[in-house]
């Protein structure tokens, strides 16, 4: 799966504001209906083998909860 695969929820990927081009904090969503986020990586614990632990604004969640329709 590639970034191209995904649709994006939160942002408008313009490279306006504190962020460059792509690498703000995001919400996608695959075409199988998953959830995908982009954050920030955090060390709060050890996530199991092949996950990992992200850290996003709550306003970029709310955007794509908003984005959804929830």
């Amino acid at each position: 799966m590639t970034r191209g695969d995904l649709t994006r929820l939160t942002g408008n990927g313009n490279g306006n504001g504190q962020c460059g081009g792509d690498d703000c904090p995001n919400v996608y969503r695959t075409g199988s209906g998953a959830i995908v986020v982009q954050g920030n990586l955090s060390r709060a614990f050890d996530p199991p083998e092949g996950e990992a632990l992200v850290e996003i604004p709550e306003a970029v969640l709310r955007e794509a909860v908003r984005a959804l329709g929830w």
